[in-house]
Protein backbone atom coordinates (compact mmCIF):
# COMPACT_ATOMS: atom_id res chain seq x y z
CA UNK A 1 0.00 0.00 0.00
CA UNK A 2 2.85 2.35 0.84
CA UNK A 3 4.43 1.74 -2.56
CA UNK A 4 1.09 2.38 -4.30
CA UNK A 5 0.66 5.75 -2.57
CA UNK A 6 4.26 6.64 -3.42
CA UNK A 7 3.64 5.73 -7.08
CA UNK A 8 0.46 7.79 -7.25
CA UNK A 9 2.17 10.73 -5.54
CA UNK A 10 4.94 10.63 -8.16
CA UNK A 11 2.32 10.42 -10.89
CA UNK A 12 0.73 13.68 -9.71
CA UNK A 13 4.09 15.46 -9.65
CA UNK A 14 5.17 14.22 -13.07
CA UNK A 15 1.76 14.97 -14.59
CA UNK A 16 1.64 18.62 -13.46
CA UNK A 17 3.91 20.15 -16.19
CA UNK A 18 2.30 17.87 -18.79
CA UNK A 19 -1.17 19.09 -17.83
CA UNK A 20 -0.13 22.73 -17.93
CA UNK A 21 1.45 22.28 -21.36
CA UNK A 22 -1.58 20.34 -22.64
CA UNK A 23 -3.91 23.12 -21.48
CA UNK A 24 -1.62 25.59 -23.27
CA UNK A 25 -1.91 23.57 -26.45
CA UNK A 26 -5.67 23.42 -25.92
CA UNK A 27 -5.95 27.19 -26.33
CA UNK A 28 -3.72 27.52 -29.37
CA UNK A 29 -4.93 24.47 -31.29
CA UNK A 30 -8.60 25.11 -30.54
CA UNK A 31 -8.08 28.51 -32.17
CA UNK A 32 -6.68 26.82 -35.28
CA UNK A 33 -2.94 27.30 -34.68
CA UNK A 34 -0.72 24.21 -34.56
CA UNK A 35 1.56 24.49 -31.54
CA UNK A 36 4.44 22.04 -31.60
CA UNK A 37 6.53 24.74 -29.91
CA UNK A 38 5.25 23.72 -26.46
CA UNK A 39 8.59 22.02 -25.80
CA UNK A 40 10.62 25.14 -26.62
CA UNK A 41 8.40 27.45 -24.60
CA UNK A 42 8.67 25.17 -21.56
CA UNK A 43 12.44 24.94 -21.94
CA UNK A 44 13.07 28.67 -22.25
CA UNK A 45 10.68 29.29 -19.33
CA UNK A 46 12.58 26.77 -17.21
CA UNK A 47 15.83 28.60 -17.89
CA UNK A 48 14.44 32.11 -17.36
CA UNK A 49 12.69 31.17 -14.13
CA UNK A 50 15.76 29.43 -12.69
CA UNK A 51 18.03 32.35 -13.64
CA UNK A 52 15.65 34.94 -12.16
CA UNK A 53 15.00 32.93 -9.00
CA UNK A 54 18.73 32.45 -8.46
CA UNK A 55 19.43 36.16 -9.00
CA UNK A 56 16.57 37.55 -6.91
CA UNK A 57 16.06 34.76 -4.38
CA UNK A 58 12.30 34.74 -5.09
CA UNK A 59 10.51 31.79 -6.74
CA UNK A 60 7.58 34.06 -7.62
CA UNK A 61 9.82 36.46 -9.53
CA UNK A 62 11.33 33.39 -11.16
CA UNK A 63 7.88 32.25 -12.29
CA UNK A 64 7.11 35.74 -13.60
CA UNK A 65 10.33 35.68 -15.62
CA UNK A 66 9.52 32.21 -16.95
CA UNK A 67 6.04 33.32 -18.00
CA UNK A 68 7.42 36.42 -19.71
CA UNK A 69 10.00 34.35 -21.63
CA UNK A 70 7.39 31.81 -22.70
CA UNK A 71 4.87 34.48 -23.72
CA UNK A 72 7.59 36.19 -25.78
CA UNK A 73 8.11 32.98 -27.74
CA UNK A 74 4.34 32.55 -28.08
CA UNK A 75 4.03 36.04 -29.52
CA UNK A 76 6.80 35.29 -32.03
CA UNK A 77 4.82 32.21 -33.07
CA UNK A 78 1.65 34.34 -33.34
CA UNK A 79 3.44 37.02 -35.36
CA UNK A 80 4.74 34.49 -37.87
CA UNK A 81 1.69 32.24 -38.16
CA UNK A 82 -1.20 34.67 -37.59
CA UNK A 83 -0.01 38.07 -38.80
CA UNK A 84 2.06 36.80 -41.74
CA UNK A 85 0.29 33.46 -42.32
CA UNK A 86 3.58 31.58 -42.11
CA UNK A 87 3.92 27.82 -41.86
CA UNK A 88 2.87 26.96 -38.32
CA UNK A 89 4.87 23.74 -38.12
CA UNK A 90 8.09 25.46 -39.16
CA UNK A 91 7.44 28.32 -36.73
CA UNK A 92 6.91 25.86 -33.87
CA UNK A 93 10.04 23.89 -34.71
CA UNK A 94 12.00 27.15 -34.93
CA UNK A 95 10.92 27.98 -31.37
CA UNK A 96 12.06 24.54 -30.20
CA UNK A 97 15.40 24.96 -31.96
CA UNK A 98 15.97 28.48 -30.61
CA UNK A 99 15.18 27.41 -27.06
CA UNK A 100 17.39 24.34 -27.33
CA UNK A 101 20.31 26.46 -28.56
CA UNK A 102 20.00 29.71 -26.61
CA UNK A 103 19.45 28.28 -23.13
CA UNK A 104 22.81 26.45 -22.79
CA UNK A 105 24.64 29.36 -24.45
CA UNK A 106 23.21 31.89 -21.98
CA UNK A 107 23.68 29.45 -19.12
CA UNK A 108 27.34 29.01 -19.99
CA UNK A 109 27.85 32.76 -20.38
CA UNK A 110 26.12 33.70 -17.14
CA UNK A 111 26.92 30.83 -14.78
CA UNK A 112 29.94 29.01 -16.31
CA UNK A 113 28.50 25.62 -15.35
CA UNK A 114 28.34 23.85 -18.69
CA UNK A 115 25.08 25.49 -19.72
CA UNK A 116 23.27 24.65 -16.49
CA UNK A 117 22.30 27.01 -13.71
CA UNK A 118 23.57 26.78 -10.11
CA UNK A 119 21.49 24.91 -7.56
CA UNK A 120 18.87 27.26 -6.19
CA UNK A 121 18.91 28.09 -2.47
CA UNK A 122 15.89 26.95 -0.45
CA UNK A 123 14.36 30.42 -0.29
CA UNK A 124 14.42 30.66 -4.11
CA UNK A 125 12.44 27.43 -4.63
CA UNK A 126 8.83 26.39 -4.30
CA UNK A 127 8.33 23.83 -1.55
CA UNK A 128 5.73 21.30 -0.51
CA UNK A 129 2.74 22.57 1.45
CA UNK A 130 1.31 20.51 4.32
CA UNK A 131 -2.44 20.99 4.42
CA UNK A 132 -4.33 21.36 7.72
CA UNK A 133 -4.76 18.13 9.74
CA UNK A 134 -2.58 16.14 7.33
CA UNK A 135 -0.25 14.96 10.09
CA UNK A 136 -3.12 14.14 12.46
CA UNK A 137 -4.91 12.04 9.83
CA UNK A 138 -1.80 10.23 8.60
CA UNK A 139 -2.59 7.00 10.49
CA UNK A 140 -6.28 6.86 9.54
CA UNK A 141 -6.80 3.95 7.12
CA UNK A 142 -7.39 4.77 3.45
CA UNK A 143 -9.05 8.19 3.62
CA UNK A 144 -6.50 9.61 6.04
CA UNK A 145 -3.65 8.25 3.93
CA UNK A 146 -5.19 9.60 0.73
CA UNK A 147 -5.47 13.05 2.29
CA UNK A 148 -2.05 13.13 3.94
CA UNK A 149 -0.02 11.36 1.25
CA UNK A 150 -1.77 12.22 -2.02
CA UNK A 151 -3.69 15.46 -1.49
CA UNK A 152 -1.33 17.13 0.98
CA UNK A 153 2.39 17.69 0.49
CA UNK A 154 2.52 19.25 -2.97
CA UNK A 155 3.82 22.54 -4.32
CA UNK A 156 1.55 25.54 -4.77
CA UNK A 157 1.98 24.99 -8.53
CA UNK A 158 0.28 21.59 -8.26
CA UNK A 159 -2.72 23.10 -6.49
CA UNK A 160 -2.87 25.93 -9.04
CA UNK A 161 -2.91 23.33 -11.80
CA UNK A 162 -5.84 21.55 -10.14
CA UNK A 163 -7.74 24.86 -10.23
CA UNK A 164 -6.67 25.61 -13.80
CA UNK A 165 -8.23 22.41 -15.21
CA UNK A 166 -11.89 23.33 -14.47
CA UNK A 167 -11.13 26.96 -15.28
CA UNK A 168 -9.92 26.01 -18.78
CA UNK A 169 -12.98 23.78 -19.23
CA UNK A 170 -15.26 26.65 -18.27
CA UNK A 171 -13.48 29.10 -20.57
CA UNK A 172 -13.58 26.74 -23.55
CA UNK A 173 -17.19 25.58 -23.19
CA UNK A 174 -19.09 28.18 -21.14
CA UNK A 175 -17.54 31.60 -21.71
CA UNK A 176 -18.12 34.06 -24.54
CA UNK A 177 -14.43 33.89 -25.44
CA UNK A 178 -14.62 30.09 -25.56
CA UNK A 179 -17.46 30.26 -28.07
CA UNK A 180 -15.39 32.55 -30.27
CA UNK A 181 -12.33 30.34 -29.77
CA UNK A 182 -14.15 27.25 -31.00
CA UNK A 183 -15.78 29.14 -33.84
CA UNK A 184 -12.43 30.47 -35.06
CA UNK A 185 -10.90 26.99 -34.88
CA UNK A 186 -13.75 25.38 -36.81
CA UNK A 187 -14.72 28.03 -39.36
CA UNK A 188 -12.74 31.28 -39.19
CA UNK A 189 -14.49 32.76 -42.24
CA UNK A 190 -17.91 32.35 -40.63
CA UNK A 191 -16.56 33.84 -37.40
CA UNK A 192 -15.11 36.76 -39.34
CA UNK A 193 -18.45 37.32 -41.07
CA UNK A 194 -20.10 37.44 -37.64
CA UNK A 195 -17.74 40.25 -36.61
CA UNK A 196 -15.19 38.19 -34.65
CA UNK A 197 -11.55 39.19 -35.09
CA UNK A 198 -9.81 35.92 -35.94
CA UNK A 199 -6.34 37.37 -35.42
CA UNK A 200 -7.28 38.80 -32.01
CA UNK A 201 -8.72 35.50 -30.78
CA UNK A 202 -5.65 33.60 -31.93
CA UNK A 203 -3.25 36.10 -30.35
CA UNK A 204 -5.13 35.89 -27.04
CA UNK A 205 -5.14 32.08 -27.22
CA UNK A 206 -1.40 31.92 -27.84
CA UNK A 207 -0.80 34.45 -25.05
CA UNK A 208 -2.57 32.28 -22.47
CA UNK A 209 -0.83 29.23 -23.89
CA UNK A 210 2.47 31.02 -23.25
CA UNK A 211 1.43 31.76 -19.65
CA UNK A 212 0.65 28.10 -18.97
CA UNK A 213 3.88 26.90 -20.62
CA UNK A 214 5.75 29.41 -18.47
CA UNK A 215 4.23 27.84 -15.34
CA UNK A 216 5.14 24.36 -16.61
CA UNK A 217 8.77 25.35 -17.18
CA UNK A 218 8.92 27.01 -13.77
CA UNK A 219 7.64 23.81 -12.16
CA UNK A 220 10.49 21.84 -13.70
CA UNK A 221 13.36 24.12 -12.67
CA UNK A 222 12.26 26.11 -9.63
CA UNK A 223 10.43 23.27 -7.89
CA UNK A 224 11.18 19.81 -9.24
CA UNK A 225 14.95 19.91 -9.80
CA UNK A 226 15.95 23.18 -8.12
CA UNK A 227 18.07 24.25 -11.09
CA UNK A 228 18.09 24.47 -14.85
CA UNK A 229 19.61 21.50 -16.67
CA UNK A 230 20.24 21.42 -20.41
CA UNK A 231 17.31 19.91 -22.35
CA UNK A 232 15.53 19.25 -19.06
CA UNK A 233 12.10 19.18 -20.70
CA UNK A 234 13.15 15.90 -22.37
CA UNK A 235 10.18 15.70 -24.74
CA UNK A 236 7.50 16.66 -22.22
CA UNK A 237 6.07 19.23 -24.61
CA UNK A 238 5.58 16.55 -27.26
CA UNK A 239 4.03 14.18 -24.69
CA UNK A 240 1.61 16.95 -23.70
CA UNK A 241 0.71 17.43 -27.37
CA UNK A 242 0.17 13.69 -27.71
CA UNK A 243 -2.10 13.74 -24.63
CA UNK A 244 -4.04 16.61 -26.21
CA UNK A 245 -4.59 14.58 -29.38
CA UNK A 246 -5.47 11.52 -27.30
CA UNK A 247 -8.03 13.64 -25.45
CA UNK A 248 -9.52 14.86 -28.78
CA UNK A 249 -8.71 18.47 -27.91
CA UNK A 250 -10.93 18.37 -24.81
CA UNK A 251 -9.63 19.39 -21.36
CA UNK A 252 -10.61 16.47 -19.12
CA UNK A 253 -9.68 13.63 -21.52
CA UNK A 254 -6.39 15.43 -22.21
CA UNK A 255 -5.70 15.50 -18.46
CA UNK A 256 -6.41 11.77 -18.30
CA UNK A 257 -3.87 11.25 -21.08
CA UNK A 258 -1.29 13.27 -19.13
CA UNK A 259 -1.94 11.15 -16.03
CA UNK A 260 -1.43 7.96 -18.07
CA UNK A 261 1.90 9.19 -19.42
CA UNK A 262 2.94 10.36 -15.94
CA UNK A 263 1.99 7.00 -14.43
CA UNK A 264 4.12 5.21 -17.03
CA UNK A 265 7.00 7.57 -16.24
CA UNK A 266 6.63 6.94 -12.50
CA UNK A 267 6.61 3.19 -13.08
CA UNK A 268 9.70 3.54 -15.26
CA UNK A 269 11.58 5.31 -12.46
CA UNK A 270 10.72 2.56 -9.98
CA UNK A 271 11.78 -0.23 -12.34
CA UNK A 272 15.33 1.13 -12.58
CA UNK A 273 17.68 -1.48 -11.11
CA UNK A 274 14.85 -3.81 -10.03
CA UNK A 275 15.22 -7.53 -10.80
CA UNK A 276 11.96 -9.17 -11.86
CA UNK A 277 11.61 -12.86 -10.87
CA UNK A 278 12.13 -15.12 -13.85
CA UNK A 279 13.29 -12.25 -16.05
CA UNK A 280 16.11 -10.56 -14.16
CA UNK A 281 17.06 -6.92 -14.30
CA UNK A 282 15.52 -5.06 -17.22
CA UNK A 283 18.00 -2.92 -19.21
CA UNK A 284 17.68 0.78 -18.42
CA UNK A 285 17.27 1.57 -22.13
CA UNK A 286 14.16 -0.63 -22.31
CA UNK A 287 12.74 0.98 -19.17
CA UNK A 288 13.31 4.55 -20.31
CA UNK A 289 11.35 3.95 -23.50
CA UNK A 290 8.13 2.93 -21.67
CA UNK A 291 6.39 6.36 -21.77
CA UNK A 292 7.13 6.76 -25.48
CA UNK A 293 5.91 3.26 -26.34
CA UNK A 294 2.71 4.07 -24.43
CA UNK A 295 2.41 7.28 -26.45
CA UNK A 296 2.64 5.37 -29.75
CA UNK A 297 0.14 2.74 -28.61
CA UNK A 298 -2.39 5.29 -27.39
CA UNK A 299 -2.14 7.45 -30.48
CA UNK A 300 -2.29 4.42 -32.77
CA UNK A 301 -5.48 3.36 -31.03
CA UNK A 302 -7.21 6.72 -30.68
CA UNK A 303 -5.83 9.31 -33.11
CA UNK A 304 -7.87 7.86 -35.98
CA UNK A 305 -11.06 8.58 -34.05
CA UNK A 306 -10.01 12.05 -32.90
CA UNK A 307 -11.36 14.90 -34.99
CA UNK A 308 -9.13 17.98 -34.88
CA UNK A 309 -10.51 21.52 -35.21
CA UNK A 310 -11.27 21.87 -38.92
CA UNK A 311 -9.24 25.04 -39.46
CA UNK A 312 -6.14 23.90 -37.57
CA UNK A 313 -2.95 24.62 -39.45
CA UNK A 314 -4.75 26.56 -42.17
CA UNK A 315 -3.69 30.23 -42.47
CA UNK A 316 -6.65 32.60 -42.39
CA UNK A 317 -6.87 35.03 -45.27
CA UNK A 318 -9.65 37.56 -44.74
CA UNK A 319 -12.30 37.55 -47.45
CA UNK A 320 -12.69 40.77 -49.38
Amino acid sequence: MEQLFSLLDSTIRVATPLILAAMAGMFSERSGVVDIGLEGKMLIAAFASAAAAFTTGSPWIGMLAGIMASVSMAMVHAFVSVTYNGNQLISGMAINTIASGITPVLGLAWFQQGGNSPQLPDEARFHEITLPFADALRDVPVLGQVYSKLISGHSILVYLTVLIIPLVSWVVYKSRFGLRLRAVGENPHAADTAGVSVARVRYISLFWGGVLCGMAGTFLSVYQTGSFIKEMTAGKGFLALAALIFGKWRPVPAVIGCLLFAFADAVQIRLEGVAIPGIGQIPSQAISVIPYVLTVLLLAGFVGRAVAPKAIGVPFVKSR
